[in-house]
């Protein structure tokens, strides 16, 4: 049966299929328990950076992969088909990268990429608090300097591979005065005398993942760690939401994907009054209604994620559409499929219930979606004043 042509090179083809291949041999099997035990998915990343795919966002010259964001996102997508609780923890790696690939010196990078392309070390990006998540500037963690120092004082929250990864960007406000132009960015690594974890949360969903709070106290960290300059924290981290909020609309398609393989999958072996329950119509245009929607999801996702290779400038608008509208649909989507297995999608043997559990999330975190449709909304007026 056809299929949408993507114009995917042989390399990224070859990519999805190793991916895929991955996903259905080494996650399928173990995603049930991983996600009842909390169990951080250590040994499969492992075996991605023995197979080279962590470095697929990083350039060559800093040991990775070297080719398109588009790479990572197919990557991704086929993780998330499976189990988004094993493909945040591998893409949180690249989040956590992005500021590094962003604002970075050539020496900066040097140092902190190659560990991260070879998979011998993970990333986190750490700028969700308390009482600041979407709203960046309400930053209360400080960065003090003290000679060739800084000292970072305050607590981060919810941070995805939090005690898992040894590399932080980490945010914190370095001039109060200055409002957001007063955060800053700097690395982190794990070991520095007065940074700590707090526990790792008890969630919905994605249970898989490791999250937890960075706790800062008197944490001295080398001034040569900052990124960029001093007040240039809130710009890279909307950069860094910019191409990285398409990571997060894949996963919401690939999840899609795997709850309608799941409910086709069931519906086809599960009889009722003589015949396949997908003999019925008001479940194949559930079906159809739904496969259209993945569909134009992952169109949508790709399209942007190629402009963003592209180079363009000014992506927010387009970056945040991807993410509401894929994640909108996935979890729509993963409820009608539990619905679609009636009381046995309810129960835990098997996926589907699962995988609505997950999607909850993909509308909350890196941005809710109410906050996509703010920058949609903002952007949308700032076009049509000047036309």
């Amino acid at each position: 049966m056809a299929e949408v042509d993507y114009g995917l090179t042989e390399e990224q083809q070859e990519i999805r299929s190793i991916m895929r291949e991955f996903a259905e041999e080494r996650v399928v099997p173990v995603r049930a328990e991983l996600d009842e035990k909390e169990a951080f998915p250590t040994e499969l990343l492992k075996e991605l950076a023995q197979m080279d795919m962590m470095g697929l966002y990083i350039p060559e010259e800093y040991g990775g992969f070297g080719g398109p964001g588009l790479n990572f996102i197919l990557a991704i997508e086929e993780l998330s088909r499976a189990c988004i609780g094993v493909s945040v923890s591998f893409a949180a790696n690249g989040l956590g990268a992005d500021p590094i690939l962003i604002g970075a010196s050539d020496e900066q990078k040097k140092k902190f990429l190659p560990p991260l392309a070879s998979g011998e070390k993970l990333a986190a990006f750490g700028l969700t608090e308390p009482n600041a998540g979407s709203d960046v500037s309400a930053i209360a963690t400080t960065a003090e300097k003290k000679g060739d120092k800084y000292v970072l004082n305050g607590t981060k929250q919810w941070i995805t591979n939090g005690g898992e990864a040894d590399i932080y960007t980490v945010f914190a406000v370095t001039d109060r005065s200055k409002g957001p132009r007063g955060v800053s960015c700097f690395v982190v690594e794990k070991d520095t005398p007065g940074f700590t974890f707090g526990k790792k949360e008890n969630k919905l969903g994605i249970r898989a993942s490791a999250t937890r709070e960075l706790i800062f106290e008197d944490c001295e960290v080398p001034a040569e760690n900052l990124i960029g300059r001093e007040g240039s924290g809130f710009l890279l981290a909307m950069k860094t939401f910019d191409i990285s909020r398409p990571g997060i609309a894949i996963q919401g398609v690939g999840l899609a994907q795997g709850a309608l393989d799941e409910a086709m999958k069931y519906t086809r072996e599960r009889h009722q009054f003589g015949k396949p329950v997908i003999a019925n119509q008001g479940l194949q245009w559930m079906a159809a209604d739904m496969a259209t929607r993945i569909e134009a999801a992952r169109a949508l996702v790709y399209s942007v994620s190629r402009t963003i290779d592209s180079g363009a400038k000014n992506v927010s608008k387009l970056s945040a559409m991807c993410k509401v509208y894929a994640t909108d649909v996935c979890m729509d989507i993963t409820t009608d499929c539990v619905q679609m297995l009636g009381g046995y999608g309810f129960m835990r043997e098997y996926p589907v219930e699962k995988m609505m559990r997950d999607a909850k999330i993909l509308q909350i975190y890196e941005g809710t979606n109410q906050i996509q449709r703010d920058i949609i909304g903002g952007a949308l007026i700032k076009e049509y004043a000047s036309t």
